[in-house]
């Protein structure tokens, strides 16, 4: 029972990671082109005026590629004063935290696995003087002639 324990506490982290990842969505971003200059908005982000409507808050909350446009883009500081014509729009997501987890898992499998098989000869050394240790009694009264 006691070699299975690592293994389970192992496989319990991993459904773990694995959960958490799933969980989330990958963040989408708006490129934002005005006077010759790019900005990248997160969709997430609120949008930054300085009356917002009661229409804008909500719609602030969750956004998704279809509102990456001119009209966004103006809406925040760095745009004022664009013409919309001259307004450039670009929507695109960063790697989900699926994706993520899958490179940390690969990474610390292969990290653990090099690991082990660095030290794996002292380990051996250990475990097998450890043997000849139990094996060997010395039987009393031998020692005595």
């Amino acid at each position: 029972m006691r070699r299975r324990t690592p293994w389970l506490l192992l496989l319990f982290t991993f459904l773990t990671l694995l959960s958490t990842s799933l969980a989330k969505s990958p963040t989408s971003f708006c490129k934002c082109t005005c006077f010759g200059n790019s900005t990248i908005v997160a969709l997430d982000s609120p949008v930054n005026t300085q009356k917002p409507s009661p229409d804008l808050k909500q719609r602030a909350s969750k956004k998704t590629c279809n509102d990456c446009n001119r009209q966004f883009c103006l809406s925040y500081s760095f745009c004022k004063g664009e013409k919309e014509e001259n307004v450039f729009t670009t929507c695109f997501q960063r790697d989900s935290a699926k994706d993520q987890a899958v490179v940390w898992i690969f990474i610390l499998a292969t990290v653990g696995l090099l690991s082990y098989a660095a030290i794996r000869p002292w380990v051996e050394q250990w475990a097998e003087r450890a043997r000849q240790r139990r094996t060997y009694i010395p039987v009393s009264g031998q020692a005595e002639q």
